[in-house]
């Protein structure tokens, strides 16, 4: 079973930044990500997706060869390369791997506008690794939801603040945890 992760940043560039740490670590074999989408909004009512893997072009150049290589057996490989790109591309179109994208849109209305939310779907992680590479990147994340245990999501949202101090109020200043 995967694990949702949605995770809140003040500005845009910040969730663009995680998932290619995350990236990194998926190379290394310490995190097995299924989607990992950055979702923006630039503007108060404009929220954009920006998807790891373009469904519609992996599917257009899919077609095109298996288009082409039909095309071969029926002597003319340009009409079967033309039909198998466009159906590739309107298949890639129509599927939606991952996150659903109406559930992204709706968790976006939460981002303050000029921030942005990166969404994860953990298959695996080695969390402990994991968190401790990102609890050098101090990027002021919070963790808007979740379906990770009580305790691994506390872990988490301490590895995404500064050590011993509380998350970024809205002025961007932090302050000492309670009882630190």
């Amino acid at each position: 079973m995967s694990d949702l992760l949605v995770i809140a940043f003040d500005d845009e560039t910040s969730a663009f930044d995680l998932r290619s740490e995350l990236v990194k670590l998926q190379s290394e074999y310490l995190i097995k990500l299924e989607d990992a989408v950055v979702v923006t909004r630039p503007e108060a009512d404009d929220i954009q997706l920006h998807q790891s893997l373009n469904l519609t072009a992996a599917g257009a150049v899919g077609g095109t060869f298996w288009g082409t290589l039909v095309g071969l057996l029926f002597l003319n490989p340009l009409v079967g390369a033309a039909v198998g790109a466009g159906s590739g591309a309107l298949a890639g179109y129509l599927t939606d791997y991952g996150v659903n994208d109406d559930f992204m849109r709706e968790i976006g209305q939460k981002v303050a506008p000029g921030g942005s939310a990166l969404f994860l779907l953990v298959r695996e992680m080695t969390t402990d690794k994991v968190l401790d590479r990102i609890a050098g990147y101090h990027k002021k994340g919070r963790v808007i939801q979740s379906s990770l245990s009580n305790a691994d999501e506390e872990r988490l949202r301490e590895a995404l603040t500064d050590a011993g101090m509380t998350p970024a109020s809205s002025d961007g200043t932090t302050t000492p945890a309670a009882g630190v």
